[in-house]
C-alpha cells in the first residue's frame, strides 16, 4: 500500500544517511592515513591534505542535516496518514465487517506494523539527529557568513643532547665548546606545536577563494623565570590564494617553491628539518602563479613564476625597537627577487614520481654603491623505488642567498665596517642538498634516513683572511647533517616518534665540531 512504500523507500535512505554520519570520524581518520601515507615528505603538506578531506566530509554533514529534517516531515505525513487510516476502520459498519470477517484483524495487523515501523523509523532518526548535532558542534563561527576551519598539531618533544649545539630543542649547527658549559643537556618542550587557520572566501572570476594562516610558539622566549617554558606566538606562513582549475595565484608568506619538499621529520618543525645542511626553506613574502598542464595519461607539467622579498638573511638592526621595520640589504636594492620552477610529474607504483628544476635572481645593496648579484640554480626529485621505498632529494648552487638558508644566513663577507667607504663586499658562493630515503612497510609505520650538507667556499671565506667579517659567524666553511628516524601512527591523527641526529660544523682554521641528539616525539593532529 501506499504508506508501506513511503516507508520502504524512506527508510533505507534514513539508514544510509545514519551510517555515513558514524562514519564521518572514520572517513577523517583515513584521509589523513592515507595522505601520511604516500610521499609528501613535507609535514604542512600533509596537514593541507587533511583540511582537504574534512572540507568534503563538512559537505556530507549539511547533507545529512537536510535528510534529517527531510526525515522528520516524513515521519509526520506518516503518523497523519496513520492515524487516519485507524479512525476510518473504527468507522466500519457491522454488515461491512460481517460480510469481510478477516478484515479487521487484517486492518489491525496492517495497523500495528505501520505503528512499528514508524517507531523505529522515529528511534533511528533520533540518532542521525544526535549524529549531526555532534560533528555540527565542532563548527569554529566567523563574524562573516563563510566557513572557517581550525587545525594543527600539538606535539611534545623530549630531547638529549650531547656537545654544544647552537639550539637545545631544534639543533641546526654546532658552536665552539665552552669549557663553562657542560657538554650536553636534556629537556623537554611544547613550542613546536602548531596553530592553523583557514578562510573559503567567495568565487571570483570563477576562481575560488581562499586564505589561511600558521603559527608557532618559536618566536623566542620571555625574560621572565623559566622562560623556556613559555615560548612567544611566531607567524609561520600566511597566503591568499584564487584557485582555478589549472591556474592558481598566491600571494602570502609560504616556503620557497624553489624547494617545495623537505625531509621528514617531527623533530624539527620549528625549522624544516637540515635547515643551514642543504635544505632551503626560508618562509619569505611573495606573489606567484602558478599553472598545470594535464595529459590523457595522468601525468602533468607544472609552470611556477613569482616575484619575492629580497631577504638577505639578516637579523633586525633595531632590537630595541623591534616594532620598526628597517629595510636588508635585498630590500634596499629597490628591486624584488625573482624566481621559476617548472616541474613534471607522473604516476608511478601508486604514489608519484615529480622532477623539478628552477632559478632565483636577486640585488642588493651594501651601501657606497657596493652592489651584489644573488643567484641560485636548483633542482629536486621525488622517485619511488618500488612499493615500499622512496627516494627524495634537493641540490643547488648560488650565491649570496643566505636569505635563503644557504650559507648559515650569510649573503656576503666583509672585511670592514660596513660603514666605512672603503669597506670591501664579496658575494659568498655556496653549494649544497640533501637526499632522503624512506622505507615504508606499513600504512602506519615508516623509516626514514637522511642526509645534507651546505657548503659556503672556503676560498670567499678566506679571501679576506683574519679580517673577514659577516652578520654570522665568517669563519664557517661547511655544515652537514643527518638523521635517522621511525615514526608510528598508531592511528591517523596520533603519531609517535624516535630519531637521532648527528651534526658537524667546520671552521677555516680545520676544526670541526660535533653535536647529537636523541628525540623523541608525541603529538596529536587536529
Amino acid at each position: 500500500m501506499k504508506f508501506t512504500r513511503c516507508l520502504q523507500v524512506s527508510r533505507p535512505a534514513l539508514l544510509v544517511a545514519l551510517a555515513l554520519a558514524a562514519a564521518v570520524p572514520g572517513l577523517a581518520q583515513t584521509a589523513q592515513s592515507n595522505a601520511t601515507a604516500g610521499d609528501n615528505a613535507s609535514v604542512n603538506a600533509s596537514l593541507g591534505e587533511l583540511q582537504s578531506q574534512v572540507r568534503e566530509l563538512k559537505e556530507m554533514v549539511l547533507q545529512l542535516q537536510q535528510q534529517t529534517m527531510a526525515g522528520r516531515a516524513e515521519i509526520s505525513n506518516l503518523r497523519q496518514e496513520l492515524e487516519a487510516q485507524h479512525s476510518a476502520s473504527s468507522t466500519v459498519t457491522g454488515a461491512e465487517s460481517a460480510l469481510d470477517e478477516p478484515s479487521p484483524a487484517t486492518s489491525s495487523s496492517t495497523t500495528a506494523q505501520l505503528q512499528h515501523r514508524v517507531d523505529q523509523m522515529a528511534e533511528d532518526q533520533q540518532l542521525l539527529s544526535d549524529k549531526v548535532n555532534e560533528q555540527y558542534q565542532t563548527k569554529l563561527e566567523s563574524a562573516s557568513k563563510y566557513r572557517v576551519r581550525f587545525s594543527g598539531i600539538v606535539l611534545f618533544n623530549l630531547f638529549g643532547n650531547s656537545g654544544y649545539p647552537d639550539n637545545a630543542d631544534v639543533p641546526t649547527w654546532v658552536l665552539r665548546p665552552d669549557p663553562m658549559d657542560s657538554p650536553g643537556s636534556v629537556g623537554g618542550t611544547l613550542r613546536q606545536s602548531i596553530l592553523g587557520f583557514e578562510v573559503f572566501g567567495p568565487d571570483l572570476f570563477g576562481a575560488h577563494s581562499s586564505g589561511n594562516v600558521n603559527l608557532d610558539f618559536g618566536g623566542g622566549f620571555p625574560a621572565t623565570n623559566n622562560g623556556v617554558n613559555s615560548g612567544v606566538v611566531r607567524l609561520r606562513t600566511a597566503a591568499v590564494r584564487l584557485d582555478w582549475k589549472d591556474t592558481s595565484v598566491i600571494a602570502g608568506q609560504e616556503g620557497l617553491f624553489l624547494s617545495p619538499q623537505s625531509p621528514t621529520s617531527f623533530a624539527s618543525l620549528i625549522v624544516p628539518a637540515l635547515t643551514y645542511s642543504g635544505n632551503l626553506w626560508s618562509w619569505t613574502p611573495q606573489l606567484r602563479i602558478e599553472h598545470r598542464f594535464e595529459f590523457a595519461n595522468h601525468s602533468n607539467v607544472s609552470l611556477q613564476a613569482g616575484v619575492l622579498d629580497p631577504v638577505t638573511g639578516e637579523t633586525p638592526n633595531n632590537f630595541n625597537y623591534v616594532w620598526y621595520r628597517t629595510p636588508d640589504a635585498g630590500e634596499e636594492s629597490r628591486q624584488p627577487a625573482f624566481a621559476a620552477r617548472v616541474a613534471y610529474s607522473h604516476p608511478l607504483l601508486g604514489r608519484t614520481f615529480t622532477l623539478g628544476t628552477g632559478g632565483y635572481y636577486s640585488r642588493e645593496y651594501w651601501g657606497f654603491n657596493r652592489n651584489v648579484n644573488g643567484y641560485a640554480a636548483t633542482a629536486d626529485l621525488n622517485l619511488p623505488l618500488n612499493r615500499w621505498f622512496t627516494l627524495s632529494g634537493f641540490f643547488y648552487r648560488g650565491q649570496a642567498i643566505g636569505g635563503l638558508g644557504a650559507a648559515l644566513s650569510r649573503s656576503v663577507v666583509y672585511n670592514g665596517p660596513l660603514t666605512d667607504p672603503a669597506t670591501s663586499v664579496l658575494p659568498l658562493n655556496s653549494v649544497g642538498g640533501w637526499a632522503q630515503l624512506k622505507y615504508q612497510p606499513l600504512p602506519k609505520l615508516e623509516f626514514n634516513a637522511a642526509f645534507g650538507q651546505d657548503n659556503p667556499f672556503a676560498a670567499d671565506i678566506r679571501f679576506f683572511g683574519e679580517q673577514a667579517q659577516s652578520y654570522a659567524n665568517p669563519f664557517l666553511t661547511r655544515n652537514r647533517a643527518g638523521f635517522g628516524n621511525v615514526i608510528y601512527r598508531p592511528r591517523s591523527d596520533l603519531l609517535l616518534s624516535l630519531e637521532y641526529r648527528r651534526l658537524q660544523t667546520f671552521s677555516i682554521y680545520d676544526h670541526s665540531y660535533e653535536a647529537g641528539q636523541l628525540n623523541m616525539a608525541m603529538g596529536i593532529l587536529f
